[in-house]
């Protein structure tokens, strides 16, 4: 489905992606891992053409990218569905018209149409019945799963996710990483995830990729990762090790 080849990305004499490779396959749900500032939104930004690359190919379905127009690109989007970090719903729109917005730019359907498929992805999400409530009286929780919604309302073959966790309590990123695998399992989207919570993306990847200095250093499944000699991939892991013997331990202290 993805094909990132050989992709440098800098700004003045800060060189942040310098030979990035990367492939995913229809049905993957691929989880890139990265310290912060390492480019991981970046190369959703690169495959989704709303920046293009110093040099370096993407194809999206067997189609190269880069050169594209903006009328070309606009029509790629169209296999795309997106989940921003911030959530990015329009302030001055119900929840449903945010989750419509798609689908009355670029389809012919009927507003009764719209409404339907609406309230077919918001139930989805287990957020049924909240098409008139202002995104303003949501929590942060249940604006990313409107953000959900509103990214699958055009039925995409591909979802991206920037940080689909980030800022949320444990309960609730534990809400969403169990609604990106029941998404991915129900609807057979592909998804590319990229984040920094290493329990989250152990939870939703059915393979992944490690960002470091400006490649990909490392990628697998998750059983894969998890035997990886790699420096920066132990390093990452030992992270994640410390933090769930850390919560044990907090358990074991408050069952006592």
């Amino acid at each position: 489905m993805i094909k990132v080849e050989d992709i440098h990305l800098g700004f003045g004499d800060n060189k942040v992606l310098k030979g990035v490779n990367l492939e995913v396959e229809l049905g993957q749900t691929l989880v890139i891992m990265g310290q912060s500032g390492s480019g991981k939104s970046l190369t959703l930004k690169l495959i989704i053409g709303l920046i293009k690359p110093d040099s370096g190919k993407i194809w999206i379905d067997d189609e190269e990218i880069t050169g594209y127009t903006e009328k070309q690109l606009g029509e790629i989007r169209q296999k795309f569905g997106m989940v921003f970090q911030s959530a990015a719903l329009f302030d001055s729109l119900t929840v449903g018209e945010n989750v419509g917005f798609g689908l009355k730019r670029h389809t012919d359907l009927s507003k009764k149409e719209i409404e339907k498929i609406v309230a077919e992805k918001l139930e989805m999400v287990s957020l049924p019945g909240v098409e008139d409530v202002m995104p303003i009286d949501l929590s942060g929780g249940m604006k990313k799963r409107v953000s959900l919604a509103r990214a699958i309302s055009m039925d995409p073959e591909i979802v991206l996710y920037d940080e689909p966790t980030t800022g949320l309590d444990p309960v609730t990123a534990d809400e969403i990483n169990r609604l990106i695998v029941k998404l991915h399992d129900q609807i057979k989207v592909t998804s590319l995830v990229v984040t920094h919570d290493m329990q989250s993306a152990f939870y939703v990847a059915t393979h992944m990729a490690m960002l470091n200095d400006g490649k990909i250093v490392a990628k697998g499944t998750p059983d894969e990762f998890t035997k990886s000699s790699e420096p920066f991939v132990k390093k990452f892991l030992s992270q994640l090790d410390r933090l769930v013997q850390t919560t044990e331990n907090r358990t074991a202290i408050n069952g006592k």
